[in-house]
């Protein structure tokens, strides 16, 4: 499929590889060091330097396919980029394409008003602020967005808000200054105009962050996952996105280039997590012999390799599917890939992990922390059985 990239995107590609070999793989120690040496939640030195280096060698802002502000690829297209991103944490965020600022850019630059794209679209552009996305909630199964409790009622010129949200990523970090809040705004709606979103500034009175979550014990500072109350937030009209009963519709948008975004980056990890587990079996040496020439993990290197493509050309073809029929036309291979695509990483690290022993579950490589960052992504943005459920439908519809 690299073959149908256009000469554009392949000159992208291979400009981001280039620079993740020479700025982003050296320093990825440093990168860690400098998170722990000071105040956590501060901004990272190094990610600031890099991204001003990003930003001037023109590698910016990548994902934006229908912006002038964007590298205007289809999501085909920029799927090949995304991976080489995912390959390593701390470079999605480099090239200003990190979630959940991609998904929220995305929204303000589809369905944003004017005022909404001067005010938040274009600092956030600039890579001057970052933002969060607060739909889930610790009293309902938010895995279905219709469960949303949280409410936006309708007082005059503003909008009065509260409810408690919790997985808000993003929300830690002091850059954050903006958050896309679902909430109600009519419970006897039909079932999908119920929702709304609209924009809250950080420091709205009423919005309080009240803990920082972890995950498998990862923090991940300066980023973090917020569990925040709003308490009577008051907003003007005009911070509405799009209208009442909008929300799922936006929420719906929002969730198809960012589902591609994640599996390839899911990738991207699990291309790497094999590169290390062949180095390792072709290094260490057990019962007198090279661990590669063990008849299991031979097998192990195969099976990786093997998922491994199919999770790509299946996370490919779901792009193209969306480029060509649109996202309700590739509902399928999008719930699809957002099922594999993780698992198949989840695999392969498992794999690269068990062939590193004890080095493998330490924080001596990045094995263990991607283990846990993908076995969160399998209930991320729905978990697998909402995505099964949503094929096996599909597939019976075609029977009926």
């Amino acid at each position: 499929m690299q073959a149908d990239l256009s000469d554009r995107a392949q000159d992208y590609r291979e400009r981001v590889r280039n620079f993740m070999d020479a700025q982003i793989y050296p320093n990825e120690t440093t990168f860690l060091d400098q998170i722990a040496e000071g105040d956590r939640w501060q901004p990272i030195p190094l990610v600031e330097q890099l991204k001003a280096q990003a930003r001037s060698e023109g590698l910016w802002n990548l994902f934006l396919p229908e912006s002038e502000d964007g590298a205007g690829l289809t999501n085909f297209e920029y799927a090949h980029i995304c991976e080489e991103m995912g390959r390593s944490p701390m470079a999605p965020e480099i090239f200003n394409c990190s979630a959940p600022d991609t998904g929220n850019m995305e929204v303000l630059a589809r369905y944003g008003s004017e005022e909404q794209k001067a005010q938040w679209l274009r600092p956030l552009l600039n890579g001057e602020i970052r933002s969060a996305f607060c739909m889930t909630e610790p009293d309902v199964a938010s895995s279905d967005a219709t469960n949303v409790q949280a409410s936006i009622v309708r007082d005059g010129d503003e909008y009065v808000l509260n409810g408690r949200k919790w997985w808000s990523s993003g929300a830690g970090d002091p850059r954050c200054k903006v958050f896309i809040f679902m909430g109600k705004t009519n419970p006897d709606a039909p079932r999908h105009q119920q929702q709304a979103m609209i924009l809250v500034p950080r420091e709205a009175e009423g919005v309080k962050i009240k803990r920082l979550l972890t995950v498998f014990g990862y923090d991940d500072a300066p980023h973090g996952h917020a569990e925040i109350e709003f308490d009577n937030v008051r907003l003007p009209a005009a911070n509405m996105i799009l209208g009442e009963g909008r929300g799922f519709e936006i929420a719906q948008g929002r969730l198809g280039p960012g589902r591609i975004h994640h599996c390839m980056r899911s990738v991207g990890i699990a291309e790497r997590a094999l590169d290390l587990m062949c180095e390792r079996a072709l290094s260490r040496v057990a019962f007198g012999r090279p661990l590669a020439e063990m008849g299991s993990l031979r097998e192990d290197i195969a099976r990786s390799r093997l998922e491994i493509d199919q999770a790509r050309l299946y996370t490919l073809h779901a792009a193209h599917a969306m480029d060509t029929v649109g996202n309700k036309g590739a509902r399928r291979e999008i719930a699809a890939i957002k099922i594999v695509a993780p698992n198949v990483a989840l695999n392969v690290l498992d794999r690269a992990i068990q062939v590193h022993g004890g080095m493998g579950v330490s924080g001596d490589t990045w094995l263990a922390a991607a283990w846990a960052a993908q076995r969160t992504l399998r209930i991320a943005d729905g978990p697998d059985q909402v995505h099964l459920e949503a094929v096996a439908k599909l597939e019976l519809r075609k029977h009926q």
